[in-house]
């Protein structure tokens, strides 16, 4: 969420932050809007002070044994229009605070003005696309007979679900098991296990409502007595980063490192068509989540660091891939600045989005009331940070196409036997 008072200071930066990101806002009409709401907080003030002090002379005049009623009826009077006026000022708030929430946060300086993915920028590629001499597969006729069923996904729940069992089951596992080991181990993040159903108020946190909503999967709880509504996760980032929901920190605890392995919900409305065979864009997949929650100060240096952890993944597993700045028209809701890590997929021809790390600054911890006692004592919000540390559908399928052999069998790369009981190959 933006912080009305840059709005109200700058609003000629908050629009051009935000046609960078081809977002129309009538900043004139909200301010409109949040001065009405500030003229009617002054009246409440000045009503409640007129009440207090006629209230304080019924007092007197009763202790001069004389008629009363009068003043009564004007605290009274007072009294209605307080509360018509606190009921006006509700209003106002409420009106202001829901059009902030669909508001998205501002460019950082450093990122390139577009309109789409077309203008997204290369930063650099890792590692050359392999050659074959004899015709690629895709992960999905590789898969067959390795254990790889979407017809029986698709039996159980519907379309882009997919059942795995043996091999291919085992080494999507060992993928999950690898990445947050090394997450953990080398680079320092903690391990979480978090749920996989949380409540509306923290997809508003993370910034997924409202705007989001038409893509998460809605959930009812309970009986009749305790019916409500509830939401699957799309990403760990909701629920990691909701962690330090309504918390005023100690200095001393930042950077905080979280990691969690979870299954992942999208219900990717309007994307009807697209990636529809194989798993590259499934309702449900499994991905390693890294979050960081840092002082203002470093988290540009952060988000370095954060992109860097995910190559780490990419670079153990043998994969060709690069990084990419997304431009200003692409970026997601929530974030200031995003790097892509797009992976390269044989059958495709084409890198293929497999990371996202953004920092978000402020924008998440103003929704969710997230802060730090800075040196001076004064409380400050917090930037938050995520990034996928990697999918791991993904990268399933980057590591069957990327190290297929001409027998069907699957090279495993050396970061990765550890986890499958030293194989050097998986193969039917």
């Amino acid at each position: 969420m933006l912080d009305i008072q840059l709005l109200r200071q700058n609003p000629e930066i908050v629009a051009q932050g935000l046609a960078k990101r081809n977002f129309t806002l009538d900043i004139q009409a909200l301010l409109e809007k949040d001065k009405q709401c500030r003229a009617c907080q002054t009246s409440m003030q000045e009503i409640q002070a007129k009440r207090n002090a006629t209230s304080k002379q019924i007092g007197i005049l009763k202790g001069k044994g004389e008629d009363a009623s009068a003043v009564m009826a004007e605290v009274a009077n007072l009294g209605e229009a307080l509360s018509q006026a606190e009921n006006q000022y509700q209003q106002y708030q409420q009106e202001i605070n829901d059009l902030l929430l669909t508001i998205p946060n501002l460019p950082h300086d450093s990122v390139p003005v577009g309109q789409d993915e077309n203008e997204n920028v290369e930063v650099r590629k890792v590692g050359t696309p392999r050659s074959f001499d004899f015709e690629i597969k895709d992960h999905v006729d590789l898969g067959k007979p390795l254990g790889l069923d979407t017809d029986a996904g698709a039996a159980l729940a519907g379309a882009r679900f997919t059942v795995m069992k043996g091999a291919i089951a085992r080494l999507h596992r060992a993928l999950a098991q690898m990445m947050l080991d090394m997450h953990t181990q080398k680079h320092g993040y903690t391990e979480h296990y978090t749920p996989y159903i949380v409540n509306p108020e923290i997809l508003y946190g993370t910034g997924q409502l409202p705007k989001f909503a038409e893509d998460m999967y809605r959930v009812r709880c309970g009986g009749e007595e305790n019916d409500k509504e509830q939401y699957l996760i799309s990403t760990a980032e909701i629920t990691l980063t909701n962690s330090v929901r309504e918390k005023v920190l100690n200095i001393k605890e930042l950077p905080i490192k979280l990691a969690a392995h979870t299954p992942c919900f999208r219900s990717e409305a309007g994307s009807y068509g697209k990636d529809v065979r194989g798993l590259i864009r499934q309702h449900q997949f499994d991905k390693v989540e890294m979050v960081q929650i840092v002082h203002p100060e470093t988290s540009y240096q952060v988000l370095e660091e954060m992109v860097g952890h995910a190559e780490a993944v990419l670079q153990a597993l043998e994969l060709p891939y690069r990084v990419i700045t997304l431009c200003s028209g692409d970026m997601g809701f929530s974030a200031a600045k995003t790097y892509d890590l797009e992976v390269w997929v044989p059958a495709q021809n084409m890198y293929r989005e497999i990371s996202s790390c953004s920092n978000c600054e402020d924008f998440q911890a103003r929704r969710m009331k997230a802060r730090f006692k800075d040196e001076n004592g004064k409380n400050r919000l917090v930037h938050t940070l995520n990034g996928s540390g990697v999918a791991v559908g993904r990268a399933l399928v980057a590591v069957m196409e990327n190290h297929q052999q001409s027998d069907g069998s699957i090279y495993i790369p050396q970061a990765l036997r550890p986890y499958l009981g030293g194989a050097e190959k998986i193969s039917v």
